[in-house]
């Protein structure tokens, strides 16, 4: 009898964690999302002229100076960059965040923090947009770096405050980096939000964690140790290269010319970085890659297997390619040597996901990912396309499952509330035909609800094609003559 007692319990736990699946994946999660765990305010009772948010209010004050960093175009017709009345890239302004966790935020609200701050306007193709994107480090009066806790995330002092501007349905880097949080190691921290400057509304903003590594811990468990020239993991990103040459690297990958874009070091900062740190941080990726790159990249000892999260590797495919965000592999790719010695990836810049590009249409009938650097030789692996297959069947019964994600958006669009009329009050342009960013022009949604709308759609189409071709993937692991003859010499 108790063994029948003891089988109907486990029938019932199974199911219980079948039900609770999305919230339960993996290893105790602990994401926090905004939309779903902040307490909800009653309203008001003050008149209509006083401005009322539920959202985290930001208010920034740069004392009347303009801030640096956007797109221009000079008289040469060439794209070049604002700078301040000094030529610096950068201002100091004053920064207050209301964040009430019980009563409606205002202008004169109590601040949770208040900090100097340096400020620049930050991007690539976003710096051009009338909606600008900011990064922020947090400063004390006489200039050092001021780590602060915002909006309940870890404390630092560098954060970047997100506008979404083409992305007509303000939710794209918010929700995607909130579910890769729950199925990768990390993702950076995302908060909603309301901006004001210099006492003029800019409309929704996303609060996000910059990819770096911080005190206690904080983001990327990674360390530097300048004085004795040591350092536990780091941070690489592939993309256009850094303003420093200190910082880029020529890695195994540029030598061999397998990719044009230029590596460089993101954490330790300059500050920290010495010659011989840069060389030590240059050659010890240079061994994962040369591993990567060799006839013997799948060998159980001495291949690519030795320096990976494998599955770090396949969750970054899988989120990339789903929403078909193709800048991923190319630019703003980060990669980072936890300490434990594996390699892991971290996803960054959903703007454009989901069929968002301006330049052209997104097809959702195609895989890309394969083609990237690092993922071309990985995908040759039988082993690793296995277990990207086998994840994505095991995501598309959670996270990336259909009800979920549409759910996910819905409780998205019900938290921001009123925070979107008041963002489109301002932004509500961009929804006519004289604004048309994306091409065709037909792709181009004319209200929010069509934005919405859009992105579901899309998510749809690409789930259902993905479920009937995602073994096709197995076709870039075909055993070619060379590998045989590799094997047999193995």
């Amino acid at each position: 009898m108790k063994y029948k007692i003891t089988g109907i319990i486990v029938c019932i736990a199974v199911l219980l964690v079948s039900f609770y699946a999305p919230r339960i994946t993996g290893e105790s999660n602990t994401r926090y999302h905004q939309h779903i765990e902040a307490e909800e305010k009653a309203p008001c009772n003050h008149g209509e002229d006083v401005f009322c948010t539920h959202l985290p209010l930001v208010m920034i004050d740069t004392f009347g100076k303009e801030i640096p960093g956007k797109a221009v175009t000079n008289e040469q017709g060439e794209t070049v960059y604002t700078t301040a009345d000094d030529g610096s890239d950068e201002i100091t302004a004053q920064i207050k965040i209301a964040d009430n966790p019980t009563e409606n935020n205002h202008l004169d609200s109590d601040p949770a923090l208040a900090s100097d701050i340096c400020i620049h306007v930050r991007g690539n193709s976003s710096r051009a947009f009338d909606k600008s994107g900011y990064a922020v480090r947090l400063i004390t009066a006489d200039g050092e770096n001021n780590p602060q806790s915002v909006m309940g995330m870890d404390a630092h002092h560098e954060w970047a405050l997100h506008g979404p501007f083409i992305d007509k349905t303000l939710i794209r880097n918010y929700m995607w980096y909130n579910i890769a949080g729950e199925i990768m190691d990390y993702a950076p921290n995302v908060r909603f939000c309301e901006v004001v400057l210099n006492g003029e509304y800019q409309g929704v903003y996303v609060m996000t964690e910059i990819i770096t590594a911080g005190e206690d811990g904080a983001r990327l468990n990674l360390s530097v140790d300048k004085k004795d020239n040591t350092f536990s993991g780091y941070l690489l990103r592939l993309d256009r290269g850094s303003n420093s040459d200190i910082k880029n690297i020529s890695t195994f990958s540029s030598y061999s010319l397998r990719t044009k874009q230029i590596i460089n070091i993101e954490y330790p900062g300059v500050s920290n970085l010495t010659p011989s740190i840069v060389e030590s941080i240059r050659q010890d990726f240079s061994k994962f890659e040369k591993a990567l790159y060799s006839y013997d990249f799948d060998n159980e000892d001495y291949g690519y297997k030795e320096y990976i999260d494998a599955e770090s590797f396949a969750d970054y495919f899988i989120i990339n390619e789903f929403t078909c965000n193709y800048d991923a592999g190319w630019l703003s790719t980060y990669i980072y040597k936890d300490i434990d010695g594996k390699y892991r990836m971290c996803i960054w810049d959903f703007n454009s996901a989901c069929d968002n590009y301006q330049e052209s249409m997104i097809l959702p009938n195609h895989f890309e990912m394969q083609n990237c650097l690092w993922y071309f030789m990985l995908m040759k692996d039988e082993d690793f396309t296995d277990l990207i297959i086998r994840r994505y069947r095991e995501l598309r019964e959670t996270y990336l499952s259909e009800e979920y994600l549409y759910n996910y958006i819905d409780d998205c669009i019900t938290y921001l509330g009123d925070s979107v009329e008041r963002n489109f009050d301002k932004w509500g342009y961009t929804f006519s035909p004289e604004y048309d960013p994306l091409t065709p022009a037909d792709r181009n949604p004319r209200s929010y609800g069509e934005a919405v709308e859009q992105m579901k759609e899309f998510i749809k189409t690409r789930g259902e094609w993905m479920d009937e071709n995602i073994e096709s993937l197995r076709q870039y692991s075909e055993n070619s003559k060379i590998k045989k003859f590799d094997e047999a010499a193995n």
